[in-house]
């Protein structure tokens, strides 16, 4: 008798209204995502809605790493989408990490402070201590781009996005990285090694069709499930991304 032993991967929710839906129940536990797409597309939308739900809906404490708005801008933003991450960072479902401040030199008083340009080991500690101080299940890197920028050599870059995102995996935090695309491009990222180091790429498309723009969501790769092949449009609203799984996007994008 030949037995077959099958595993079953857990899956982490987004709760993202339709995303769940094109991905066998959500992300696999445990690993990193890329979320791409150019600007104004919905990218720190989506992680944040990530984050929150996983607070609000599955009592997942996360963390953001902001590396290109300061903090308090990022709660501002989130408000308008009726989040108050205020009240989630005193409740610990929720930390923010100011990577910004130092790198553009000005001061920050805020209580999670990267207090350099960047350094990966640095970055990681302070992840590390969060864990433990709010038991984060749940992570996002808000935007990669940026880190790119500071490292400034590829190769490099994509050796320490891959710590970061090993690192996460072994911290058993599910993560986000976002990341962006130029305009026009058909890359699927920003340097072209972002989605190697990475589970799983969600494109987020945002482009113009006649004298109309057009929202719609590609996953590109997920390593490890079934996923849709198809773009499925979006919309942002008061509370946040809905994607119409049930749709597709098959002229304009």
């Amino acid at each position: 008798m030949i037995v077959i032993f099958i595993m079953i991967l857990e899956r982490c929710p987004s709760g993202i209204p339709g995303f769940d839906e094109l991905c066998e129940g959500g992300f696999i536990r445990d690993r990193t995502y890329l979320v791409s797409g150019v600007s104004g597309s919905g990218k720190t939308i989506f992680a944040l809605q990530f984050l929150v739900n996983g607070a609000k809906e599955y009592n997942e404490p996360g963390i953001f790493i902001a590396t290109e708005e300061r903090p308090q801008s990022i709660r501002e933003y989130a408000s308008t989408f009726g989040w108050e991450l205020e009240k989630l960072e005193d409740e610990n479902m929720l930390a923010i990490v100011d990577a910004t401040s130092t790198k553009i030199g000005l001061p920050s008083d805020e209580k999670y402070v990267d207090i350099r340009p960047f350094d990966t080991r640095s970055l990681l500690d302070q992840v590390i201590s969060i864990q433990d101080e709010i038991g984060a299940r749940r992570a996002v890197v808000d935007s990669t781009t940026s880190i790119g920028f500071m490292i400034n050599d590829v190769p490099k870059f994509r050796i320490e996005l891959l710590k970061i995102s090993t690192t996460f995996e072994i911290l058993g935090l599910t993560s986000i990285f976002t990341c962006e695309i130029v305009e026009g491009s058909q890359a699927i990222s920003r340097f072209g090694v972002e989605n190697f180091v990475t589970e799983g790429t969600v494109v987020l498309r945002f482009e113009r069709s006649g004298n109309v723009r057009i929202r719609a969501l590609e996953i590109v790769k997920m390593r490890g499930t079934k996923h849709s092949y198809k773009m499925h449009p979006f919309d942002i609203t008061d509370n946040g991304i809905v994607v119409y799984s049930g749709e597709e996007v098959i002229t304009g994008v």
